[in-house]
């Protein structure tokens, strides 16, 4: 005997047909009693209707598929086909949007680098994401064939987790993601849905707006018949002249009459507040002549980061001159060695972030960062420089610099510098440091100027211009000539007291003043 039940239905039939079916075909939908109570009830029409009259028509398999049939019909009929394609689909991954850098919260797709039905394998670049800090690019994980591309080039602000690709292990499968949405975008748009009356009530606040009219007069109950507005031949006619509504004038003449020097009036007092309107906007909203340009990835999360430097960090500054007049003659001979051997030339930043380095390992203290319940101190001197570029700040990072010789420093920051400019730095390239050097006395020309902390680093030193100064001698007419550079170090008091800041710059000033002693 083969049994149907559904919701307390049973029935026998004298065909013996496995209730397996039936049950199957229930539970690989799985779908809530809550959401189907009619297409339940369908069902079991359905069902009874086999069962009773028409079973001896169908093997097992028709009958399997039958249910199947109505069932999906039944699911759309009642606005589940999200749910209903799910469950039709192949074995399929979601790629979501990684997290690339430890501050990222979202990113922006560059560009994709493989087209819907490209076969893909571990290692190579699927597409390149703008994180907070670079473009990055991001590599296949495992071997397949991307179905559907979600989120294509040049889509912003996709946070970290959504779905942006689809891939299959079979290329047959491809097709079937033709038209796939994933859930959380239907979520999303069924919110969206939700959020969307508010326009309504904007229209019901702007009309009371719109209600006053002219201030001479307005509609009154005037002698009519019905809706009829009683007015003169030649005030009426001057109205259709002038498209002036009668119906906004209160009539000044016999039992509410609309006369002539209504009209007049009337005109004359619109005149006056159109006249004092148009006063007003060109006193108050001369037109300004502007571009908006978009914000970038790095120029949001460096917005947002400095912002709570300034407003977290009790910052305070400290400058000294320092003379370069040694620095730059021992410049002059190392490159001399530099272009003989075929070696990078070294600038004076390579020299001012050595300092740095070497200035740090002579005070620890200050190559340390806030931790709130603890000052965490660095055993590595990691120095951050800044490179300004046309898609924004970037800080690649010199890693061991106090162990590094200066060609080495002065290849690297070249290197880094061209990536940041071709906006290709990984996040190698620019995690990890303790420390920011930031010059824009070489470049710019900049005598002096205080920069912000980096966080959670706890110092930046800001590097101006060298310029020529005469100094005093002992006699009356002696003076010589020298150079000197103002440095500005910023500090986060809560770990650099004052005088560690001071002892700090002593120990810079002196490896710049006698660069000699840097090698040693």
């Amino acid at each position: 005997m083969w049994e149907t039940r559904f919701r307390g239905y049973e029935s026998s039939t004298r065909k013996s047909v496995s209730e397996t079916a039936y049950c199957t075909t229930i539970l690989s939908f799985g779908i809530q009693k809550r959401n189907i109570s009619k297409a339940t009830m369908k069902m079991g029409s359905i069902a009874e209707s086999l069962c009773n009259n028409e079973i001896l028509q169908y093997s097992q398999g028709d009958v399997i598929h039958h249910l199947q049939n109505e069932f999906v019909s039944i699911v759309l009929d009642n606005g589940l086909s999200s749910w209903a394609c799910a469950l039709y689909l192949p074995p399929h991954q979601e790629i979501g949007m990684p997290s690339l850098s430890p501050t990222m919260t979202e990113g922006n797709i560059a560009r994709w680098m493989k087209k819907e039905g490209d076969k893909i394998s571990p290692g190579e670049v699927l597409c390149e994401v703008e994180t907070d800090k670079a473009t990055v690019e991001m590599e296949c994980m495992e071997e397949g064939y991307l179905a559907k591309i979600i989120r294509g080039d040049g889509t912003k602000e996709i946070k970290v987790g959504e779905v942006i690709a689809i891939t299959v292990e079979d290329e047959d499968d491809i097709s079937k993601f033709k038209d796939y949405q994933p859930q959380a975008t239907d979520s999303g748009a069924a919110t969206a849905k939700q959020s969307s009356p508010p326009p309504p009530k904007k229209e019901m606040v702007e009309e009371p707006a719109q209600k006053p009219e002219p201030k001479v007069s307005k509609p009154s109950v005037s002698p009519s018949s019905g809706d009829h507005i009683f007015a003169s031949p030649l005030a009426r006619k001057l109205a259709e002249e002038k498209n002036v509504p009668l119906s906004s004038i209160k009539g000044t003449g016999p039992e509410g009459l609309i006369v002539k020097g209504d009209i007049d009036d009337y005109l004359a007092s619109d005149t006056k507040e159109v006249s004092a309107l148009s006063k007003a906007k060109v006193a108050t909203n001369a037109p300004l002549d502007y571009t908006d340009i978009p914000l970038s990835q790095i120029r949001k999360v460096t917005a947002s980061r400095l912002l709570l430097s300034k407003q977290t960090i009790p910052h305070y500054y400290l400058t000294v001159d320092a003379c370069v007049d040694k620095i730059m003659s021992l410049r002059a001979q190392l490159n001399s060695l530099q272009e003989a051997s075929g070696g990078a030339r070294i600038s004076v930043n390579d020299l001012v972030i050595k300092a740095t380095a070497l200035a740090l390992r002579k005070v620890p203290q200050c190559n340390s960062s806030w931790a709130d319940d603890y000052i965490r101190q660095y055993h590595n001197v990691n120095i951050n420089v800044a490179v300004q570029t046309d898609h924004g700040l970037f800080v690649p990072v010199i890693k061991d610099a106090d162990k590094k010789g200066l060609s080495t420093i002065a290849e690297e920051v070249k290197q880094l510098a061209k990536k940041a400019k071709e906006n290709s730095l990984k996040p190698q390239d620019y995690e990890g440091g303790t420390f920011t050097v930031s010059n824009l006395g070489g470049p710019f020309a900049v005598k002096q100027f205080c920069a912000i902390i980096n966080p959670p680093q706890s110092g930046i030193l800001a590097v101006g211009s060298a310029e020529r100064r005469v100094i005093p001698g002992l006699g009356a007419e002696e003076y010589k000539f020298a150079s000197f550079m103002s440095v500005t170090l910023s500090c986060d008091h809560r770990v650099i007291d004052g005088a560690m800041g001071a002892e700090w710059l002593k120990a810079f000033k002196s490896y710049i003043e006698d660069p000699e002693s840097m090698l040693l």
